[in-house]
């Protein structure tokens, strides 16, 4: 189950219903659930008071309930680790006396995006960059949020680094414009990504997977990039993946979309021929629009994910919209059972 933010945690604390809710997909038959967003005890790494955090002994105790349903149910769970950085603000008011995380002070280019006009005047008046203490404060906050993750019991670790948040920033043009070792090109402006991988690893040891998010597409910009070329992406992945990255979870808003001219490879296919790595696939995986696209999602059949599968051009799947539409999605698939439909306004209303 690809993450998917709920906004369910009253406090930051996850209560039982979602328990619930992810018990119900392992017990589905879904193998590897990722989590929702969960906030790094960092000040600004989220600014909703419903996304849950992992931080706090309710918040700890939470998520060990959430685990233990989980395993009890024969299924695995990884958090993905979350600081929103230049998007701190997005979700509702915020105090205007925390500085946002931003590589350097940079909202980013705006594009295709869903945020109202009024957001966006506030959001692109520039804000101080981050200096050498903020970087050095949000790593450890990271590294802690890993241990305390595996203390709880989670079976691995997983990293949003895409969509404009944090780590994402780093690598987008737009939003590091830095020229000192955290800034340049594509080889420089993943060091803070890689520095976060390499002491998130030295703190949890070798065996524990680390699933790392990344994506062209921005909140800021749907049709951003962070890489123009194979070549480019190459220079950004293969460190990671040297610093302890597991798999790459490739995001892209439709997942069989080629993600180069010249080749019918996509994000996630090109992630394994150039690191080796294990690469999973996601967006949209049975639907026929991306998310926040216009019109009514219909099902769609799979054949064309299965014979990407079956060619080896990557290894794993996330399917987020259609596990809200149906917990036992997995099996339902196995049976050879009609995908279920996804309704927007139902499946986003509650936990279910």
């Amino acid at each position: 189950m690809s993450p998917m933010t709920r906004e369910r945690s009253p406090g930051g604390v996850p209560g039982d219903d979602v328990a619930a809710y992810y018990r119900r997909r392992a017990e589905g038959g879904t193998g590897l659930l990722i989590t929702e967003g969960v906030a790094i005890d960092h000040p600004t790494a989220v600014d909703s008071p419903d996304v849950p955090r992992l931080t706090g002994e309710a918040a700890v105790a939470g998520w060990r309930r959430v685990v233990t349903e989980v395993h009890a149910a024969g299924g695995r769970i990884v958090p993905q680790l979350w600081h929103v950085g230049p998007l701190w603000g997005a979700m509702g008011d915020v105090d205007p006396n925390l500085k946002p995380m931003r590589p350097s002070g940079l909202w980013g280019r705006v594009g295709r995006t869903v945020y109202p006009d009024s957001y966006l005047d506030r959001a692109l008046v520039p804000t101080a960059p981050m200096t050498e203490n903020d970087i050095g404060e949000v790593i450890e906050a990271y590294v802690r949020a890993a241990r305390t993750a595996l203390d709880v019991g989670f079976d691995g670790i997983a990293l949003h680094a895409g969509h404009g948040y944090l780590l994402d920033a780093f690598l987008w043009e737009p939003t590091n414009q830095r020229t000192d070792r955290w800034g340049g090109d594509a080889a420089r402006r993943v060091a803070f990504p890689v520095e976060v991988v390499r002491a998130i690893r030295r703190e949890i040891g070798p065996r524990p997977p680390i699933f790392y998010r990344f994506s062209q597409h921005k909140q800021q910009d749907f049709g951003a990039r962070i890489a123009d070329g194979p070549r480019e992406l190459e220079r950004i992945l293969v460190p990671l993946r040297d610093a302890g990255v597991d798999v790459f979870d490739a995001s892209a808003r439709r997942f069989d979309q080629p993600a180069f001219d010249g080749s019918e490879l996509t994000l996630a296919g090109w992630a394994k021929k150039l690191t080796g790595a294990v690469s999973m696939a996601v967006g949209s995986v049975g639907l026929s629009t991306a998310l926040r696209e216009a019109g009514t999602p219909e099902p769609v059949g799979l054949d064309g994910l299965l014979r990407r599968l079956d060619g080896n051009e990557f290894d794993l799947v996330a399917v987020g919209r259609l596990h809200l539409a149906d917990p036992a999605l997995a099996r339902t698939v196995r049976a050879g059972g009609p995908l279920p439909v996804f309704d927007r306004a139902v499946h986003e209303a509650r936990l279910y």
